[in-house]
């Protein structure tokens, strides 16, 4: 009887697994495609990002305007200078397209790839940042997009001094008078970090790249270390800065970019001599006419008006239309760039008349 039923039960085994339905694999510990901008496990970027740009482009030579403001900085060299009589010849009638990059997606090319493939168009600018004491590396990608044709921008979450590195560490305060006072400890560490730094960006001269130099960015609003301590300790670090980078180490690559916050304070700004393009941060969505305006006050506007770092692009359209006359935009990161602006806004904005993308700089250095 058993012998019987053996085959009648196989052909039942058979058709229940046959009819079963497949197990779906577990995806709840996959990454998060998107991570904040507040991630702070750093994993060093790939050697070199992938080629983006899309040869050939043909770049006419530009061609230096003699009557436009110059640099600050009398011994700037030529292609910073050159840099900045563009910026300044293109302020108020075009805006260049930014974009930051980050180094823990699937290459340091993952924003710049977004663009592209979203828009049919590369940013003008590339943001950087010296965050986590990446020097070797931001400058690698910084030389690779400057030889490509591309602006480049640099920021730096600098942690704390003597020794603070990354982006929580920023927000750490220190005594800024103690570190202010030459020969204390914390004096000592802080110019030893400030000195690597210089190096860095020495290394960036010697192979002739122009730098929008943005350091202690959003200054007056009190959350940085560098702006925690007040505005008259903010103004001393600023200039003793430029000091020790124009005069002592020599460097003549930079195009001192000064970034408020939103708000735009009174009372911060470090003098003319030492600024030579000034901006804003903010969130906040829209053209941001009112923080443009407010720039103006405390900048004038005969020399280009950043804003260098947001996350809803503006619309230049309208801010053109309506006065708020943005040098360039620079969007922040990751779920930045691409939750927080619609892919169609995003494609109008790239392709506007107002716009300046990476194909339609022109050559800088003949």
């Amino acid at each position: 009887m058993l012998k019987r039923l053996l085959p009648l039960l196989l052909i039942v085994c058979l058709v229940a697994c046959a009819t079963q339905s497949p197990v779906s694999p577990d995806t709840s510990h996959e990454p998060d495609p998107s991570p904040s901008v507040e991630i702070i496990d750093w994993i060093p970027p790939s050697p070199k990002p992938s080629p983006s740009p899309k040869p050939p482009i043909v770049r006419e030579p530009y061609v230096f305007d003699e009557s436009l403001p110059m640099l600050r900085n009398p011994n700037a060299t030529v292609e910073a200078q050159t840099v900045y009589n563009y910026l300044c010849s293109i302020y108020k009638t075009k805006t260049l397209t930014g974009q930051q990059e980050s180094t823990w997606m699937s290459s340091p090319d993952y924003e710049m790839k977004y663009v592209d493939e979203t828009t049919g168009r590369l940013p003008a600018i590339r943001g950087l940042d010296y965050i986590n004491n990446d020097f070797e590396g931001v400058n690698e990608r910084a030389i690779e997009w400057w030889e490509k044709g591309g602006l480049v921008s640099i920021c730096w979450h600098w942690g704390s001094p003597p020794n603070g590195v990354g982006y929580d560490l920023s927000k750490v305060p220190i005594d800024v008078d103690e570190a202010l006072t030459e020969g204390t400890e914390l004096n000592i560490g802080m110019m030893e970090q400030l000195n690597r730094a210089a190096e860095a960006l020495k290394e960036l001269q010697d192979a002739g790249v122009p730098v929008l130099w943005r350091p202690f960015h959003e200054f007056d609003g009190g959350w940085f270390w560098w702006g925690a301590d007040g505005a008259e300790n903010f103004i001393a670090l600023w200039q003793l800065m430029y000091d020790q980078f124009t005069n002592v180490h020599g460097l003549n690559n930079l195009i001192w970019v000064l970034g408020y916050a939103d708000n735009v304070k009174s009372g911060w700004y470090p003098g003319d001599e030492y600024v030579d393009i000034a901006g804003a941060d903010t969130y906040s969505k829209g053209i941001r006419k009112v923080t443009y305006s407010r720039l103006v006050e405390v900048f004038g506007d005969e020399r280009p008006i950043a804003f260098h770092e947001c996350g809803t692009i503006p619309d230049i359209n309208q801010a053109h239309e309506e006065g708020a006359l943005w040098s360039w935009f620079l969007t922040w990161h990751t779920n930045y760039i691409v939750d927080e602006n619609d892919p169609e806004d995003l494609k109008e904005i790239y392709n506007s008349e107002y716009a300046v993308t990476f194909e339609q700089l022109p050559q800088f250095v003949t």
